[in-house]
């Protein structure tokens, strides 16, 4: 069996920052251009960055939250990125804001199919949710690392509230060594 480990995918980094002052987001969408400002729709100010991909949403307490980033790196580029052009538009910014990492979304592959009714009922019924009929994955909430993974039979995986990369690998490695214990994985 390859190593699942190296299918390990980054699909979302969100992290959060903030200004640490109000903005009126009326007059910031106005002059920041390529900004989208429909309260009506969203309380947030969205500027999307283009290199590297990401959004950002800035909200009227002056806290912003990154979305979308594929590494923490991006989300760091990206938000300075914002930051210059907040600057740009004279609204006061301090040299390097605290960036926050909140979630980062991984995907990976066990590179086989799985028997999810088999893993719920060795799992144990107090770390997982599978209702089949609901969503098609089994939800697998892991204590170490803190993270929530999405088993699928067709043996791939998300894990989701990652704090860095090496979260999604601790959570790989125990899955698999939970699922080898139960004699569940086939090779």
């Amino acid at each position: 069996m390859a190593d699942p480990k190296e299918t390990i995918n980054i699909e979302n980094v969100v992290a959060s920052t903030g200004i640490g002052q109000e903005l009126d987001l009326q007059s910031v969408a106005m002059d920041l251009e390529g900004a989208d400002y429909d309260p009506e729709q969203f309380p947030g100010l969205v500027y999307r960055t283009q290199d590297p991909k990401s959004a950002a949403l800035i909200f009227r307490s002056g806290k912003i939250v990154c979305t979308g980033a594929k590494s923490t790196e991006d989300v760091h580029q990206s938000l300075r990125i914002v930051f210059d052009k907040l600057r740009e538009l004279n609204i006061q910014v301090d040299e390097e804001p605290e960036i926050v990492v909140q979630n980062i979304v991984t995907s990976a592959d066990l590179g086989e199919n799985l028997n999810l009714n088999a893993i719920a009922v060795g799992l144990g019924l107090e770390n997982i949710e599978y209702e089949p009929e609901q969503f098609p994955g089994l939800v697998y909430r892991l204590d170490e690392p803190d993270v929530v993974a999405l088993l699928f039979g067709s043996g791939k995986l998300v894990i989701t509230g990652g704090k860095e990369p090496e979260d999604a690998e601790k959570a790989v490695d125990q899955i698999v060594s939970r699922l080898d214990d139960l004699g569940l994985l086939t090779d």
